[in-house]
């Protein structure tokens, strides 16, 4: 997602004017990344995709739901959807040693969070006049769920997919059976009809604040 680094405040009879806002200390971000967390895992919850665990916040599938659903669920949580090892965790390979808690905490880290699984990263920002930068950074956020180069056919069949960094558990390398991958793939399917960009706030279509009189274009 793309933001603002403020807010666009409405003037009577006059153009909307924007205010900067500073960026999020680190106790902030924390908090948005939890009710980010909490809210996102309630409707999947909701939805039958996942379900409640007591270890990790959001991990074991219900296995409700249709096919897709499923397919969805194990993709979440990172077991395997299909195949002769349904309902196992994924085989990793982990090949550099695991970063220790302290060396996580080590640096400026007060731009990003991580709760439940899920983690969000707010430390870039671009000026006005940057338009180069701007455009790497939507290119960035639309790029696809994975890199083609990064994947590899082993000599057993099977498919090894290398993550861009290590995992903090020391996991270089993720292999799949193909099956498995094409049902990762068919989750990231989207619903028909749904939009994939969107925009809110001053941006909308029909923003208000846009659309100042009856001949404004509504193109975000």
């Amino acid at each position: 997602m793309i933001f603002l680094d403020g807010v666009y405040l409405p003037v009577e009879d006059a153009p909307p004017v924007f205010r900067q806002v500073s960026a999020p200390t680190a106790t902030e971000l924390a908090a948005l990344m939890q009710q980010i967390a909490a809210r996102i895992g309630r409707v999947l919850e909701q939805r039958g995709l996942i379900e409640r665990d007591l270890e990790n916040a959001w991990l074991a599938t219900q296995g409700e739901g249709g096919p897709l659903d499923d397919l969805i669920g194990h993709s979440i949580t990172y077991w395997i959807a299909v195949g002769p090892r349904t309902g196992q965790k994924l085989f990793t390979l982990q090949t550099v040693p695991a970063r220790a808690e302290e060396a996580e905490q080590q640096g400026d880290h007060r731009s990003a969070a991580n709760a439940g699984g899920f983690s969000l990263h707010a430390g870039l920002d671009i000026e006005p006049h940057q338009r180069a930068k701007l455009e790497r950074l939507c290119c960035y956020v639309s790029r696809p769920p994975m890199a083609e180069e990064r994947l590899a056919l082993s000599a057993s069949g099977q498919v090894r997919y290398q993550p861009k960094t290590p995992y903090r558990d020391g996991t270089t390398h993720i292999v799949l059976e193909p099956l498995d991958l094409m049902a990762r793939f068919a989750a990231l399917v989207p619903p028909p009809r749904m939009h994939l960009t969107r925009y809110h706030g001053v941006f909308a279509p029909h923003s208000q604040l846009r659309l100042g009189d009856a001949g404004a274009s509504g193109h975000g």
